[in-house]
């Protein structure tokens, strides 16, 4: 696009003028656009009116003639939020592209209104973007007016390069997200220069977690998209990297502590929870042996089933911990860095096993500030790229398995099983923060919950959702010494081992006929 000599607003432009601007002249395509009316079927329960392209726009374009997939997400509908539909069209095109991609970022994360789905298409997202990272460039741009949070905070932080504008925001954690969570004292929302302070673009470039900082015009970020193609690209990005995440958790964890922390402090031990993680990663390993160079939130254990060496992983609570806000076994700064290393590391033919028992990420002032999604997102691409490699991923649910500590932590395995116990169970965030994001009642979600099973939070109903391959009663899920459910999840890990089950992708794991149908359509699309 030649440019004229006038200043146009980048955040002010819609979806589609972003990619047009971006992409060569008259190149992009868009496909399942408005006009196919491919849409979320689920908002009508909610009393929202779905839009016909679900708030996200791919297709195929080109850039200095190199051919590659587009995304923009449309941060005015639902706040850019990410369902079943978009999501899949989103993993789609990744999936199809070959010259690279470029993703015009304004999300605020999963979409509440289909919780468990959005949480299935991020993981689906994330495995694409590290499948294609790995043989062609993936640029992400951050300059639209909400930014980037929640689950797609970490897909951003898997791209090739990352382009933001000083209006951008980039995190995992909302700033309304976590003043409902951890109060005001902690954060509050309404302290713009603040927010922008812990999650700003100029913030981010400083950190190394953003690659360009432009102005917030068309013109301007269009050139530096075709900079970021003409980079000699490699997969491995820095910014994932385990020595640049160290220092800015270490940064961040200097902060002065608020009042509401030094008291939190004082209570931990005393309301230290029981660690399902703990004991079941434990049980079910045979000879099993502490790896003692971790922190101590994170249990790392070798050992082996039936003969086959295994590696479990599972983060539990830890009174001790340097961030107060992940000290009640919650995936924080410090977990998320552990967890890439102890996958990184694990032994060669090793299966890794994530025991999952984990009640959400850390919501703090510390954790945005440190980058908390990008640390989240390391855990994400070790897992991906193990897995793509030959290493089998399984997960098992024991416990809590709440939001992006569950996409960083259970979701890129190819097999997952999960014990059938009432107090186990999965959702994006606590009935609370949904209530008051979605601006409704605590009993109009529980109601819900009941006509949409996306937003269900028991176990079962996760199941039914095709993300389940096997449940295992339990007579105690605190003591997995007091159950017979040893054996038959031994038997289980094994079996689904030697079929091959643990190096499945996302989106091979589960029978999705909605997402199925969207990709099906964009891969025919494609080849025409």
């Amino acid at each position: 696009m030649s440019r004229p000599d006038i200043y146009v607003s980048f955040a002010e432009a819609t979806p589609r003028e972003r990619l047009a601007a971006i992409l060569d002249d008259r190149s992009f395509r868009e496909v399942l656009g408005p006009f196919d009316r491919v849409m979320s079927p689920y908002l009508h329960a909610h009393a929202l009116v779905a839009q016909s392209d679900d708030g996200v726009i791919v297709g195929r374009g080109s850039i200095d003639g190199v051919d590659v997939a587009a995304v923009a997400i449309d941060g005015r509908f639902l706040g850019g939020s990410i369902g079943e539909i978009g999501g899949a069209k989103i993993a789609a095109v990744l999936e199809c592209a070959r010259g690279g991609a470029v993703i015009a970022f304004d999300t605020g994360g999963i979409r509440l209104q289909e919780a468990n789905l959005g949480i299935l298409a991020l993981a689906e997202i994330c495995d694409a973007m590290v499948s294609l990272r790995a043989r062609a460039p993936v640029v992400g741009v951050i300059a639209g007016r909400i930014g980037c949070y929640g689950g797609m905070s970490l897909a951003a932080s898997l791209c090739s390069r990352l382009i933001v504008s000083e209006g951008a925001r980039f995190g995992l954690n909302g700033p309304e997200v976590v003043e409902q969570e951890a109060g005001l004292d902690e954060l509050d929302a309404r302290d713009r220069p603040l927010v922008w302070q812990l999650t700003g673009g100029a913030r981010r470039l400083a950190q190394g977690l953003a690659d360009e900082l432009v102005a917030d015009d068309v013109f301007a970020i269009a050139a530096a998209v075709r900079r970021a193609f003409v980079v000699p690209h490699a997969d491995a990005t820095t910014r994932t990297h385990p020595d640049r995440l160290h220092v800015l958790a270490d940064d961040a964890a200097t902060m002065p502590a608020a009042a509401h922390e030094k008291r939190r402090a004082m209570n931990d031990r005393a309301t230290a929870r029981i660690s399902r993680g703990d004991a079941w990663s434990r049980a079910l390993l045979e000879h099993a042996r502490v790896v003692t160079d971790f922190p101590p939130s994170l249990r790392v254990i070798d050992g082996s089933i039936a003969g086959e060496a295994w590696r479990a992983i599972a983060i539990v609570p830890d009174a001790a911990g340097r961030f107060p806000r992940a000290r009640g076994g919650e995936c924080g700064v410090d977990e998320g860095i552990a967890i890439a290393r102890a996958v990184r590391e694990a032994p060669p033919g090793a299966a890794v096993l994530a025991v999952v028992d984990v009640p959400g990420q850390a919501f703090g002032r510390r954790e945005e500030a440190a980058g908390i999604h990008v640390a989240l997102g390391a855990a994400v691409e070790a897992y991906a790229t193990r897995r793509r490699g030959g290493g089998p991923i399984f997960a098992l649910v024991v416990g809590k398995a709440i939001s992006g500590a569950f996409l960083a932590h259970g979701l890129q395995a190819g097999w997952i099983g999960a014990l059938d116990d009432a107090d186990v169970e999965v959702h994006v965030m606590s009935a609370a923060s949904v209530a008051r994001v979605t601006r409704t009642s605590a009993r109009d979600v529980a109601r819900l919950a009941k006509i949409v099973p996306a937003t269900a939070r028991d176990i079962g109903t996760f199941a039914r959702l095709g993300a389940i391959d096997e449940m295992f009663a339990v007579r105690d899920a605190n003591d997995p010494h007091a159950s017979d459910a040893i054996g038959r999840i031994r038997h289980a890990l094994c079996d689904a081992r030697r079929q091959g089950l643990g190096l499945r992708a996302p989106r091979d794991r589960r029978d999705a006929p909605a997402a199925r149908a969207v990709r099906d359509a964009i891969a025919t699309w494609w080849k025409a």
